[in-house]
This record gives C-alpha cells, sequence and structure tokens, in this order.
C-alpha cells in the first residue's frame, strides 16, 4: 500500500471568487497566497503554498481533493493500486503541476463518491514569509467530509486499493478513516447519504478559544452558524460548523485523537445517537452538504 503524508488541500468551485476570497481571508483566517491566470485564488494555513483554492465557476461545488504522498515511489505505487482496480487515471501535465507548485500528479475520479481526487509526491513551500494566523490559529488543513449512498462500497475501495484506514463507525451511518501513516483520526468524514454529495470541508485550530471566538465572530457578521459548538465522540474534537457564502459547510476544530503507526488501537463502532455526534446534547446537524453532481443546484440535507 503506498504511504500518505496528509490531505494537502481542497479546492472549491464558487459564484462569486471575490466574495468568497474575502470571506476565506477574513472570516475564516487563511492566508492568500497567490492568484491563477484563470482567476483561481490560493490560500495557505501551513508552510505550504496552498491548503485552498477556489475557482470561479457559474456553479458551486467541490472542484478537487488533493492528498500528498511520501514521495514519488509512493505515488508510482498508489498510480500502480488505482490503475490496476480498473479506474481510469489522469496524469496531471507538467505545466499545471508547475502552476499549483508540486511534484508529479494523477487525479481519477473516486468510483463510489463521485469526489475528485488527485494525488501528488510534493508541494514546494511558500517562498515568503512563514503563515501567521490573524483571526483563528489554523494548525492545517483537517479533513473532508463526502456523502454516498454506496458507503460501503466507498470504505471498501478506499482501505483495499488506497490504503486508508478506519479509525471509526458511527453504526452504519459515518465512517471515518485516515490517509495512512498520517496519525489524525480522520481525514475523510464518509457520510451514508440519499446522493453522492460534499458534506463539509474542516480546519484545525489550536486552542478551544479559536472556537468560541469563531462563533461570534460569524455570528456578528451574519454567517449562518449550522452545527456546535459541541465535541465529538469519535475523534474528541471540539467542533463548530458554518456556511461559507455559496451554502458550502466548513468546520473549525480543536484536539483530535492520534494513532500510532504501529500497534493502533482497533476500530469502534459507536452507537448512532445524538449524543455520539455530540456529548454536550446540542441539537442535531443542520449543516448542509452540496451534491457533487454539480449541475443541480439544490442543497441535500443531513
Amino acid at each position: 500500500m503506498a504511504r500518505f503524508t496528509k490531505i494537502g488541500y481542497v479546492a472549491f468551485n464558487v459564484t462569486d471568487i471575490d466574495r468568497s476570497r474575502a470571506f476565506y481571508q477574513d472570516m475564516v483566517g487563511l492566508q492568500l497566497t497567490e492568484t491563477g491566470a484563470g482567476g483561481e485564488v490560493y490560500f495557505r494555513c501551513s508552510g505550504d503554498h496552498h491548503n485552498f483554492v477556489l475557482y470561479p465557476s457559474d456553479k458551486r461545488g467541490l472542484a478537487r481533493v488533493g492528498f500528498e504522498l511520501e514521495s514519488e515511489e509512493e505515488l508510482d505505487r498508489a498510480l500502480e493500486a488505482v490503475t490496476r482496480a480498473g479506474v481510469k487515471v489522469d496524469e496531471v501535465p507538467a505545466a499545471e503541476c508547475a502552476s499549483l507548485h508540486q511534484g508529479p500528479s494523477f487525479r481519477f475520479t473516486e468510483p463510489y463518491t463521485g469526489a475528485p481526487f488527485e494525488f501528488y509526491s510534493a508541494m514546494f513551500n511558500f517562498d515568503g514569509d512563514p503563515f501567521i494566523p490573524t483571526v483563528a490559529n489554523i494548525q492545517r488543513l483537517g479533513h473532508i467530509g463526502l456523502g454516498t449512498p454506496d458507503s460501503q462500497k466507498a470504505v471498501d475501495f478506499m482501505t483495499r486499493v488506497l490504503g486508508f484506514k478506519v479509525s471509526d463507525r458511527v453504526g452504519s451511518r459515518t465512517t471515518f478513516m485516515r490517509c495512512f501513516p498520517n496519525p489524525f483520526h480522520h481525514s475523510i468524514a464518509l457520510v451514508h447519504s440519499a446522493r453522492r454529495m460534499f458534506h463539509h470541508l474542516n480546519f484545525m485550530v489550536t486552542e478551544i478559544d479559536d472556537i468560541g471566538r469563531g462563533l461570534w465572530r460569524l455570528t456578528r457578521n451574519q454567517v449562518p452558524v449550522v452545527y456546535g459548538p459541541g465535541r465529538h465522540v469519535a475523534s474528541g474534537s471540539v467542533f463548530l460548523y458554518w456556511a461559507d457564502p455559496d451554502g458550502m459547510t466548513v468546520e473549525y476544530s480543536y484536539g483530535m485523537e492520534q494513532f500510532p503507526e504501529s500497534g493502533p488501537r482497533k476500530p469502534r463502532v459507536l452507537e448512532p445517537m445524538q449524543l455520539n455526534s455530540d456529548c454536550w446534547g446540542g441539537p442535531r446537524s443542520k449543516a448542509s452538504g452540496v451534491p457533487i453532481d454539480t449541475d443541480k443546484e439544490e442543497v441535500t440535507q443531513q
């Protein structure tokens, strides 16, 4: 199995690039690093060139999820596994890799969520000052949530072909997987849903005060807070979810269980009850997801 470093970046299609750029810079606290030739906007929350990208579009939605492999040898191993599974793979042209400031890369559509995945061997560090947090002490891009009616097949593909590891399950509703050997509890939260959809995007923050400050900053600016604050039982994370200008759900989380590479505990199966979603007893999530087939504009409620 190929070895991953981390979930490296996520890209969104947005309907008003200026509005979304201001939102992610001023409300979320990401640092703008570059505007590309096609109007795309790159942000970071680490030493990488980018951890988040906005693409101008007439339809909102998930554009891409990028995972970083440990080396070009590991990238080749992943390419072989995905190809052997019968999934169509597209090599990213060298010129586009250069514009993304990353090494060799390939893309494919994850067959059971419909999500566009990109695997790459390395991203070049941002050539400038180190990332300095502003409105929130963001540590890193944390994870992405995806929904599909084929959740068990998706779990099988991601574990058997991609080499992800299951950390925990909540009944048959949600499976949390980490891109091994990255230690954090999950890189993907896979939700069983009526249709293929983007569910949410997570950024991990440094202290619980980032959750409280975020709540009131968003509230003061009339940003819809859709779930939280609360604490998830599976990962131990304190969370806060809200909607961005296109209705895409974004999360801050503080604290998360980490797994050793060798001898990790076995995955648990938690009962699908509200107190396992939020042990503080908050109301059930109103977080919305955006369908992967973004030619449809309706929002699917979870």
